[in-house]
């Protein structure tokens, strides 16, 4: 294996941060730090992205980026065919890679599948949230999307998970086999630690099963705590990111800065003490490694294989009520919260180095040639 074709619609705002733009997805940023990674071990990277204005062809990072369509070309419904279907045909044969990865359920799995298993090409997919194992409960609005992704998804020559617990998903549901495999975190400059002015920072996509609203809830119950939340619309939900931002304003210690480009979230959590998830569902969120390596505990519902219990990286509540009773008891204790920072910090390095996670996929993707 040669060169390595990574298919994210996605992923361009991360490669060209000049752009602004403020909503980026977990899973075009892990594609990217693993085809930065990829570049410089000496492979041929590829990537096939939407178009957001730049030619159609450049080169970034060392990465040939081909483009498709733009979001809002074509009439709708039949957009779908024309530009969507027929410009990603047309651009998966460019790059002639010898492996195209492709992460998240969606329609575009089917296409990458199907190319890959017609052309004799290794199609290797990357579940990115509990719910893509799951039949009818994926992030897909269209039934037609959802059949694609399954087509795709069965003829993945490789298959790789954020924990067991979506093996066991979707070994139990689809009847598939699959690897775990860490994700990677973009390590820190080197800098002198800033003064953490933020007691609670939450950074998500404003989308309903994140639940940002409970952070309203829990900045009413923790009056003297400093609490920030970042995180922009997602396309179609404009008016539900306008009741939270509403509603957050409302309450004088939490700050709604809304969305923020990835260039720049991170000084936020340099200047955090906690950082708090409250989503009823996951993958595993970019966030908390965001957190961990710059030493920040996570306070979260959702537990990615017991890790944040198992290895002292935060507290992991019940519900609302003991969430704020571990906010609150952790911001009090400043000799168990350093503990905790500690902790995080060095696990994450241990395990989510770029080049460590790099080299882990290299070994997979050798055993299929």
């Amino acid at each position: 294996m040669k060169s390595i074709c990574f298919v994210g619609m996605d992923n361009y705002p991360v490669l060209n941060p000049d752009m602004g733009i403020t909503r980026i997805g977990g899973e075009s940023l892990q594609q990217t730090l693993l085809a930065r990674e990829f570049v410089a071990m000496g492979y041929e990277v590829s990537m096939i992205v939407r178009d957001f204005g730049q030619p159609d062809v450049e080169e970034r990072d060392g990465i040939r980026v081909y483009k498709t369509y733009r979001l809002d070309a074509g009439l709708p419904v039949l957009r779908f065919l024309h530009p969507r279907l027929t410009s990603i045909a047309r651009a998966l044969p460019r790059p002639g890679a010898d492996l195209y990865y492709q992460s998240c359920a969606a329609m575009l799995t089917g296409l990458v599948g199907g190319y890959c298993r017609r052309n004799k090409k290794i199609f290797a997919f990357r579940v990115a949230h509990d719910s893509d194992c799951v039949p009818g409960q994926q992030l897909i609005r269209y039934w037609r999307d959802r059949k694609l992704y399954e087509y795709g998804l069965k003829r993945a020559d490789l298959i790789l998970v954020q924990s067991e617990h979506q093996r066991r998903l979707l070994r139990r549901h689809y009847g598939l086999e699959s690897i775990p495999m860490n994700m990677a975190v973009e390590l820190p400059l080197a800098r002198p630690a800033g003064k953490r002015d933020i007691d609670i920072l939450w950074v998500n996509n404003m989308r309903p099963f994140k639940r940002p609203e409970l952070m309203i809830d829990l900045a009413g119950m923790l009056p003297d705590q400093r609490i920030v939340m970042i995180g922009g619309p997602c396309l179609g939900m404009e008016q539900y990111f306008a009741g939270i931002e509403q509603a957050a304003k409302q309450a004088p210690n939490l700050e709604f800065i809304g969305p923020v480009p990835y260039s720049r979230v991170n000084d936020y959590f340099l200047r955090a003490r906690l950082f708090a998830n409250t989503s009823e569902s996951e993958g595993f969120p970019n966030s908390f490694l965001q957190a961990w390596i710059r030493g920040v505990p996570v306070v979260s519902f959702f537990d990615p294989d017991g890790l944040i219990q198992g290895h002292r990286l935060g507290a992991v509540p019940a519900d609302i009520e003991q969430m704020a009773g571990e906010l609150s008891r952790l911001l009090e204790n400043d000799e168990e919260r350093l503990a905790l920072s500690g902790f995080a910090q060095q696990y994450a390095i241990d395990n989510y180095s770029p080049a460590s996670v790099a080299r882990q996929h290299e070994a997979v993707f050798k055993k299929l040639i």
